[in-house]
């Protein structure tokens, strides 16, 4: 288990300091935290550093309708992430917000240098501008009539009733979505970063052999289509970093949130004592290492290393992207209380319950993740409770009641534990390729053996044989050290049990080189219980408080439904509806809302835009059945031509759900 020692620095994506963390936040936070772990238990000098992202408009608009200041809302917010970060047992070694005067160094350094580097183009565009409030609009805070469909109340960029993409300006009757107000059209200077000239570089180090496939195949897209300018600026005003030498001028927040990975490493150099060159710097060895939600690789593998090539720094030695996460097989629903926040969680489950199931389903790729909430009670229950957590409890009460809490000198089976120790390093290579949920696999398979092997010997049986006295210590001080051999490999993933176990056998459970020596000889102490089985009572509590907390105060019933203009029967007879296969779904970077579905209609395939971006990744819709309006005259969009409409139904944003017809429902089949 010896190896060279490494130099790593992990980051997972900053949250957003305008709300509070969610169970899907928490997927790649534990994710990230579990690698962590794992390297210090190897060894090697591992940290991990990162910040809530406390920059943009809505940073602004939610402070001022809380009628407190932004500074006093992101203070909030952090103090809440990071009360639930530590209550999830997250081992960072740094939290900070982008915010901080380490970030606005670091981000005014490395824009002078894009500038200086000639990188930096100046151009003059045209914008929406709200007069009552005195600010240009983003096109998320302009709503109006869709041009295309008529469907009122749609942000400024696309329609979420009918898919359609346009231009804000297309807009019938826009408004500012802050003041209400008609907007006017002003022009406004801008500074753009030149991406193409950083094409050949970063192609080669997108290709370093380190990332992962899908990664890879989505940025040659990218590539294919051409790079184009990126806009860095906003306008005043706007909570962020003023840009140098402006006075009205404001840094876009994904310029300064990656630099916030920066900035909070840089605080804990500050703190540890740390040269910040030998991990940033462009000569650096070390490993850096960013987990992300596969949503924001745009930014990630295109936006931010053509930054730090430009500024002189080294780039990402890779960028880890994880799918989304479902529960009970569909998207995080606030209705159905599945959009569980991470401290509803905690007030009802153990943490170390939901960070061992993302454990045993996390994967190398980029495939969403389900929280099946049954197979999550009996997967814990099984695996932690009734397989590793029993190996002690059984072994333990022989030890302390007929031994006084000694082991024995030897093991009377030394080749087990050392084929327990040797697996490490198979479970190691899982660890390390992020390829958890085949770690988990292996490991059980041995607390399936370490299980056989006590109920083969039977020492309930032997102790009540006179003279067996010494072999039953010796069979319970075999159990005892496979099951610390167990939780020492599930200690990144489990650190609260892992904690509690280590007070129990009173050693250590952490570095895996300790494993090459048994505990034989000494005094462990009282066993205390580990962990309780999942009850649950307890989820179902969780899920109903999940949705009792998103009862609006005081009201009972549903508000009555607010109905379309009436039609008759004949103009719903025009409506072709079919039953549609996707074939395929891919994003579309330039839109926020959009997703470009090539559907099977039996005898044609047909290309349809859809506003389901928000609601769905494409990877979970490639197969599935839906329903289309199939004779919906075509429409030319900026990014082609979409031939219908797919129906969905829903408030919209996240809680959009596409209309599916039952498995066994024929492509081009007419709905009736």
């Amino acid at each position: 288990m010896t190896e060279k020692q490494r130099k790593i620095l992990l980051t997972s994506a900053l949250p957003y300091a305008n709300g509070a963390i969610h169970i899907g936040h928490m997927l790649e936070f534990i994710q990230t935290d579990i690698w962590a772990r794992f390297q210090r238990a190897q060894g090697h000098e591992c940290y991990f550093a990162w910040a809530d992202d406390a920059h943009g408009t809505p940073i602004m608009l939610s402070a001022q309708q809380a009628g407190i200041s932004p500074q006093e809302l992101i203070d909030q917010m952090n103090e809440e992430h990071q009360s639930d970060f530590r209550d999830f047992g997250l081992s960072y070694d740094n939290y900070s917000s982008t915010h901080s005067p380490a970030n606005r160094e670091l981000v005014e350094a490395i824009y002078l240098q894009l500038r200086e580097g000639g990188y930096i183009d100046k151009k003059t565009i045209s914008q929406f501008y709200d007069e009552q409030e005195g600010m240009f609009l983003p096109d998320r805070f302009i709503r109006g009539t869709c041009p295309k469909c008529r469907t009122e109340d749609q942000y400024g960029d696309s329609c979420e009733a009918c898919g359609s993409t346009y231009a804000p300006t297309e807009l019938i009757e826009p408004r500012s979505a802050v003041s209400g107000t008609a907007p006017v059209m002003r022009e406004s200077e801008h500074f753009f970063v030149r991406l193409a000239d950083f094409q050949d570089r970063l192609h080669a180090w997108i290709n370093n052999g380190r990332m992962q496939k899908e990664v890879v195949n989505k940025i040659d897209e990218w590539f294919t289509d051409g790079l184009r300018d990126w806009d860095i600026t906003r306008d005043a005003p706007y909570f962020g970093f003023e840009i140098p030498g402006t006075t009205d001028k404001f840094f876009y927040v994904w310029v300064d949130a990656p630099v916030g990975y920066m900035a909070s490493f840089r605080e804990l150099c500050e703190k540890r004592g740390l040269e910040f060159d030998d991990w940033w710097g462009p000569e650096s060895e070390a490993e850096v290492y960013h987990f992300i939600g596969k949503d924001i690789m745009y930014f990630h593998t295109l936006f931010w290393p053509a930054m730090l090539m430009g500024a002189g720094y080294r780039t990402p030695t890779a960028v880890y992207a994880h799918g989304f996460l479902t529960v009970d097989g569909t998207k995080m629903s606030k209705s159905r209380g599945t959009f569980i926040m991470a401290r509803t969680y905690l007030d009802h489950l153990n943490p170390d319950y939901l960070r061992y199931y993302f454990c045993a389903k996390l994967g190398p790729g980029t495939g969403d993740i389900d929280l099946n909430l049954d197979d999550f009670v009996q997967r814990v229950n099984s695996d932690l409770v009734g397989k590793v957590v029993n190996i002690a409890s059984r072994c333990a009460g022989f030890i302390q009641r007929y031994f006084e809490g000694a082991l024995s000198e030897e093991l009377p089976e030394p080749e087990l534990y050392a084929r327990f120790a040797a697996g490490r390093e198979g479970i190691a290579a899982d660890f390390e390729s992020r390829n958890y949920q085949a770690a988990i696999r292996s490991i059980m398979a041995l607390a399936d053996e370490a299980n056989r092997y006590i109920d083969e010997h039977k020492p309930w049986q032997l102790i009540k044989q006179e003279g067996m006295e010494t072999e039953v210590q010796a069979i319970c001080t075999q159990g005892i050290n496979l099951f610390r051999v167990l939780i020492t490999l599930l200690a990144p993933a489990i650190p609260h049990t892992a904690q509690k176990a280590a007070a129990f056998l009173a050693a250590e459970v952490g570095p895996w080189a300790d494993l090459d020596h048994p505990l034989l000889g000494r005094a462990i102490n009282t066993f205390e219980p580990l962990m309780a089985r999942v009850d649950p009572v307890k989820v179902d509590a969780m899920i109903e408080a999940s949705r009792e907390s998103l009862k609006p105060s005081g009201q009972e019933t549903p508000a009555p439904l607010d109905l379309a203009d009436e039609i008759g029967i004949e103009d719903f007879l025009k409506v072709d509806l079919r039953i549609a296969r996707i074939l395929s779904a891919e994003a579309i970077p330039e839109a926020d809302k959009l997703l470009k579905l090539t559907l099977d209609l039996g005898q044609e395939t047909r290309t349809v835009f859809a506003g389901i971006k928000s609601a769905y990744d494409p990877d979970q819709l490639s197969g599935r059945l839906t329903v289309m309006v199939a004779n919906l005259k075509p429409r030319k969009m900026r990014f082609g031509v979409s031939e219908g409409m797919v129906l969905a139904a829903g408030p919209g944003g996240t809680e959009l759900y596409l209309l599916s017809p039952d498995d066994g429902a024929i492509p081009g089949t007419r709905v009736t």
